[in-house]
């Protein structure tokens, strides 16, 4: 964004002279300028419910559909969680929730979050927002709250196709159920981008706060995975994001106080992320 542009937003949030200054300024300017990327990412997961949810209703509880999961590695069962994927709450969580959904979700989160902060100081427009009286603090705050919004329309999306589809495709979810689901992708998306933006406000630089969001996010699939083994690994799970968001199986049990432990450590990191952008030195 040239500083030009950047002016003229500046002036267009003041307003005319002697008018109230225009409340939220970065969050509403940084919701304008990505819902393009936000139309995409959903177009994205809707495709993906759409496509996977309605195939449950010819292979769930088709015997040769559970021939096949039952010739597959048991190792390899465990590690995906497909060992309930013949019941519609397993099947939705082992195609959507926990595999291609989180992807999707986990990529967004890691691209939005890792460039709020470090992207702009990377393309030394961060310089030119701060030069025109917009606090620390504030941007933080705001440009994260953009993000929080953009995955819970996300999360909200993926509830109401499920809802849409539930019937249709003989899942049998409970209303409780879907939004459980919803509620524990939110929480790791905003967990991933959280991370993210705490590693950008330290470093500056994108390629470290990338490498954070998406190594949370990979290392807490991966401990969920190996505590799946065996029995001797299940402590792993205490340290995955991945198990608190599902272990419980919220598609089928409904909501678990595990999953506060996202939205508690989300809230911690981007905490610090303000104090850490106030604390460094920037050059305006």
């Amino acid at each position: 964004m040239s500083t030009s542009t950047l002016t003229i937003d500046r002036a267009a949030e003041r307003g005319a002279p002697g008018t109230p200054r225009r409340p939220l300024p970065l969050l509403r300017r940084q919701l304008a300028d990505s819902w393009r990327g936000l139309i995409g990412w959903s177009l994205g997961l809707a495709a993906v419910v759409g496509m996977y949810l309605p195939l449950y209703s010819t292979i769930g509880g088709n015997p040769e559909f559970l021939a096949i999961v039952e010739s597959l590695p048991p190792e390899l069962v465990a590690a995906l969680s497909y060992d309930q994927i013949t019941t519609g709450a397993g099947y939705t969580q082992g195609t959507v929730h926990g595999l291609i959904g989180f992807v999707l979700v986990t990529i967004a989160a890691v691209s939005w979050g890792s460039s709020i902060i470090a992207g702009d100081e990377e393309r030394g427009t961060l310089e030119i927002v701060l030069a025109h009286g917009v606090g620390r603090i504030q941007l933080v705050l705001e440009r994260f709250a953009a993000i929080a919004i953009k995955l819970v329309a996300l999360a909200a999306l993926l509830a109401l196709m499920v809802l849409a589809l539930n019937q249709q495709a003989g899942l049998e979810l409970s209303f409780d159920g879907i939004i459980a689901g919803s509620v524990a992708l939110l929480g790791l998306g905003l967990l991933t981008a959280a991370v993210g933006t705490l590693a950008g406000a330290i470093a500056g630089r994108r390629t470290v706060a990338v490498g954070a969001a998406a190594g949370v996010a990979v290392l807490g699939y991966a401990l969920n995975a190996l505590g799946n083994q065996n029995p001797d690994l299940e402590w792993m799970h205490a340290l995955s994001p991945y198990f608190w968001a599902y272990g419980a199986e919220p598609l089928a049990n409904g909501f678990d106080p595990l999953m506060g432990l996202l939205y508690a450590i989300a809230t911690l990191a981007v905490a610090g992320a303000v104090l850490a952008f106030r604390r460094r030195d920037v050059a305006v």
